[in-house]
């Protein structure tokens, strides 16, 4: 059966990267309330946003460990009390707590990176509830995992995408020429979020989209700003592109469907 994530709306998909931040929007950072507001208004309901955890435990949406290229801050976000990064994020969007904006972009399907190991339960906990619109990931799957299973420990059952390790054992299957191998290796997953490209190596291909397709898993490539780029990727069959301009992702795939 088809997770709800993927219900309802027509591909490609546009996922908006850590939110949208207009080219003419001043003191909005990324992944703050303000730049999931954005990616909401650009027209498309797919949200995507990485995960921390504060000092007081509390998962929030950031994507570095640290917050020294958003508020020119080195402290590591672990060691920041929420209420002190909640006055920091204030002149710059506003602190995005994931209980919070659950609540308040209820019609928004989120894509969710647990970027620090101590997220990952907390994570999985918090968006039990909300799994039918929650699509979880990580760089490493074992972080996913737990997520995943602290989801499901409480009754919910979120989308899930494949993590580095499992993203390299399709590689390697396709390389020796293996599909049927590399199609297993994506067994319990619902989508591969990948780079065209990782340290000049190329990582999308059609043999990957065909085999993705055929283990029911869809293909999202990030990140994607280009409309030419969209345009070529939209053309090869890709079916989720990961941008930070939502707005003219939107826009493009209207002129192609």
């Amino acid at each position: 059966m088809t997770h709800p994530w993927f219900l309802g709306e027509s591909t490609p998909r546009i996922l908006a990267h850590r939110g949208f931040v207009p080219s003419d929007s001043e003191n909005i950072a990324e992944n703050s309330v303000a730049a999931l507001a954005a990616g909401r208004s650009a027209g498309t309901v797919y949200l995507e946003s990485d995960c921390h955890l504060t000092a007081d435990g509390d998962v929030v949406l950031f994507h570095d460990d640290d917050l020294q290229r958003v508020a020119g801050d080195p402290r590591p976000v672990a060691h920041v009390r929420t209420r002190e990064l909640a006055d920091i994020m204030s002149t710059r969007g506003g602190l995005a707590l994931l209980p919070d904006v659950l609540r308040a972009f209820p019609d928004a399907r989120f894509n969710l990176d647990v970027k620090a190991d101590a997220a990952a339960q907390p994570v999985g906990a918090l968006i039990a509830r909300e799994s039918h619109r929650v699509l979880l990931t990580s760089f490493s799957d074992q972080r996913r995992e737990v997520a995943l299973r602290a989801a499901r420990d409480r009754g919910g059952d979120p989308a899930t995408s494949a993590g580095s390790r499992t993203i390299a054992g399709v590689l390697a299957a396709l390389a020796v020429r293996l599909p049927r191998l590399a199609a297993r290796r994506l067994d319990g997953v619902q989508a591969l979020q990948i780079p065209e490209r990782h340290r000049g190596v190329r990582i999308l291909s059609r043999r990957l989209l065909d085999v993705a397709h055929r283990a029911g898993a869809e293909v999202h490539v990030w990140t994607v700003n280009e409309p030419v780029e969209m345009r070529r990727l939209i053309d090869l069959g890709v079916t989720g592109i990961v941008t930070d301009r939502a707005d003219l992702a939107v826009a493009e795939r209207a002129r192609v469907l």
